[in-house]
């Protein structure tokens, strides 16, 4: 069995988005930083109230998928469909932005810790226009590994072998088959996992750090850094230094062009400007 090497690291870069909240981005930095199918992986974590009250207003997507996993703190977010969802503490919201959604996500809170995650997952072309949809799924709805040695691991998307059985997070059925789990190894740690050989995948640790690989080939992967993984059957990490904490991303690559202003992902310049014509003339929905 092929076991997967970390290939080369992305660091996190500090920056701010919706109107000010402070951030720090690994994926997405630029167009040589995404991993098909990821787009972008944004962390916030701050208990400074001005580092996150303004939140992000009003704003429009077209042509992908948002993830936002929540950690601590509550987030409300609206939308021009009518939705309106609370995110609180181990909360997640999948969201299909499809042909088009204009939403809102506004801290709730005037103090305290604000801390999570924001992905973007593409999709493909033949579902880029189709209808916007999303989902919040509560932290009681997404199941935990808590094993006698200390590892913790949340299955918000996949399978994860758990003894002789498999756990099943709650999103499945999309194209790029997304894993997404958050673990959690004590000092001394260890966490093995089959994955398919040839998606792409890579590890986010944001507490702590990680050793990713296998004998010689073990490589450190520091605190606040996208660690980019080599094709292969299994994934092995170790926190032999002291407890740390980390995200595992995998999916189904698209292989196919991508086209990036801003909030839209379309395969063309033309899709494109036609995103920008339907947003600017009230049909971007």
């Amino acid at each position: 069995m092929s076991i997967r090497r970390l290939e080369h690291v992305i660091h996190a870069m500090p920056t701010s988005d919706g109107a000010g909240v402070k951030l720090r981005r690994s994926l997405g930095q630029s167009q040589s930083t995404r991993l098909d199918p990821f787009l972008m992986l944004d962390e916030f974590s701050s208990d400074q109230p001005g580092d996150y009250i303004a939140g992000f207003p009003p704003h429009p997507h077209r042509g992908f998928e948002t993830v936002t996993y929540m950690l601590d703190g509550h987030m409300l977010h609206e939308d021009n469909m009518g939705n309106r969802g609370d995110l609180k503490s181990g909360d997640v919201q999948w969201m299909t932005a499809g042909r088009g959604i204009i939403h809102s996500e506004m801290p709730q809170q005037e103090r305290g810790l604000l801390r999570g995650f924001q992905l973007w997952i593409n999709l493909p072309a033949k579902e880029k226009m189709k209808p916007a949809s999303y989902r919040d799924i509560s932290s009681f709805q997404i199941p935990v590994i808590e094993r006698a040695d200390g590892v913790w691991i949340k299955v918000i998307a996949g399978k994860v072998m758990d003894g002789e059985k498999h756990v099943e997070g709650p999103v499945s059925g999309r194209t790029t088959e997304p894993l997404y789990l958050d673990v959690r190894l004590p000092k001394g740690g260890h966490f093995s996992h089959a994955l398919i050989a040839d998606h792409n995948a890579f590890v986010y640790a944001y507490e702590g750090n990680v050793e990713i690989g296998a004998g010689d080939e073990r490589r450190l992967l520091a605190a606040h850094n996208v660690g980019v993984l080599s094709h292969g059957e299994q994934i092995e990490l170790y926190s032999e230094g002291g407890p740390a904490r980390m995200l595992l991303l995998a999916g189904r690559p698209l292989k196919e062009p991508v086209v990036q202003r801003g909030p839209f992902v379309m395969n063309t310049r033309e899709e494109i400007e036609q995103a920008l014509y339907d947003y600017q003339h009230g049909q971007l929905v």
